[in-house]
């Protein structure tokens, strides 16, 4: 028979051996980390650190966070604007433990932010290359991403409008808010095109969400895309390729305010950027009292052109009513002119008098009757 021990003698040799070899020292390692479940009551967060070649796990441990080091996950959100889930690759400084029970894990005492940080801005940056090289309507001019979408005319007046947001959301709630409450009365037709807009799977349900859009058969003039909540975290979705490519591509004009005051997303350089729900719908406002003004001073306008022509014309009037009394008979015959005739008919040419024909003289007050004896050539000027 075999020779045996205790499986607790085995554990303590090990247990020895680790603290020999990995006692009092830690360690800062790179790797993915998956299945991390937070604790956040007690502040503690239990997770997989891994390597891969290719799709295939090839080395795999056990990690956590106590209670001392839990803040480094709340600072890591704050200040990468990432919620810290599976998937990220992350640097960190570990130490080694091992429980007699629970077996080999590392504890992260610390997380290397620049790194995180760095890792995020070249995949943003890497996103952004690709986006110009791929697309060829897509294109940076002067530090400014110039698009289909951010390029193409804004209506005159916005009435009819899509909104992509989570349902229940304080975005939606914000934004609808500010809609349907507007100093100005202005009535809109708000289509609400609810889903999630933050998590792993929110990329691909805000695609399908403008998908329904360009199928609807409401002739939308804007897509407003919403988030809000006060959170920084959990912003990669805006980032995705796919999703920020279809909204450079987009037809309808869209206005973005997914809640996010310090750091602008890809989707947001694709678009137009408002920051926030409150904002987009106040644009949409501001858009429609500027069209409001301009008709009111085109109005304004043509009245005072109306008012204008009017006084011209009666400036006008009063000219031709004065010309037309002056050249009123008895105007004329107050100024001790005579009006001539000749057969009852008022003669205009001497021609049609000859010596011989008897004519009257219309005066002022008197009537003169005659018979030409004598014409003669004036030549005289007179001064009126």
């Amino acid at each position: 028979m075999p020779q045996t021990q205790k499986l607790s003698e085995l554990i303590s040799d090990i247990d020895s051996t680790i603290k020999s070899r990995f006692g009092g020292k830690t360690f800062w390692i790179k790797a993915e980390i998956t299945d991390v479940k937070k604790q956040p009551d007690k502040r503690w967060c239990f997770l997989k650190f891994i390597e891969k070649d290719g799709n295939t796990i090839t080395t795999e441990m056990k990690g956590v966070f106590w209670a001392n080091s839990y803040n480094y996950i709340e600072e890591f959100e704050a200040e990468t604007q990432q919620k810290f889930v599976s998937g990220l690759e992350i640097t960190c400084n570990v130490r080694v433990r091992f429980h007699k029970r629970f077996g080999m894990d590392l504890e992260v005492l610390e997380i290397d932010f620049a790194y995180a940080i760095g890792k995020l801005e070249r995949e943003r940056k890497q996103t952004l290359e690709r986006l110009v090289n791929e697309n060829p309507l897509i294109r940076l001019q002067d530090g400014y991403y110039s698009t289909p979408n951010n390029r193409a005319p804004l209506p005159m007046v916005f009435q009819h409008i899509a909104l992509i947001t989570a349902p229940n959301s304080d975005g939606q709630r914000d934004f609808t808010h500010v809609i349907e409450k507007n100093k100005y009365g202005y009535a809109f037709a708000v289509t609400p095109f609810l889903t999630q807009v933050q998590g792993d799977n929110a990329a691909q349900l805000i695609m399908e969400q403008l998908r329904l859009v360009e199928e609807s058969k409401t002739d939308f003039d804007v897509v407003a895309i919403v988030r809000g909540g006060g959170s920084d975290i959990d912003f990669k979705s805006f980032n995705d390729y796919d999703l920020a490519r279809q909204v450079a591509l987009f037809e309808k004009p869209i206005l973005t305010g997914i809640g996010h005051d310090r750091n602008t997303s890809i989707v947001d350089l694709m678009a137009r950027q408002l920051k926030t729900p409150t904002e987009v719908a106040a644009f949409i406002l501001d858009n429609n009292y500027g069209f409001e003004n301009n008709l009111l001073r085109i109005k304004d306008r043509i009245l005072q052109l109306a008012e204008n022509s009017i006084d011209n014309a009666k400036d006008e009037l009063r000219h031709y009513k004065q010309r037309v009394k002056n050249l009123n008979p008895t105007t004329i015959l107050k100024k001790g002119f005579a009006i001539v005739y000749a057969d009852d008919k008022i003669v205009t040419d001497p021609k049609h008098i000859s010596t011989g024909t008897e004519i009257k003289m219309h005066l002022q007050q008197e009537i003169i009757s005659s018979t030409v004896t004598q014409k003669a050539k004036n030549e005289k000027e007179y001064d009126l």
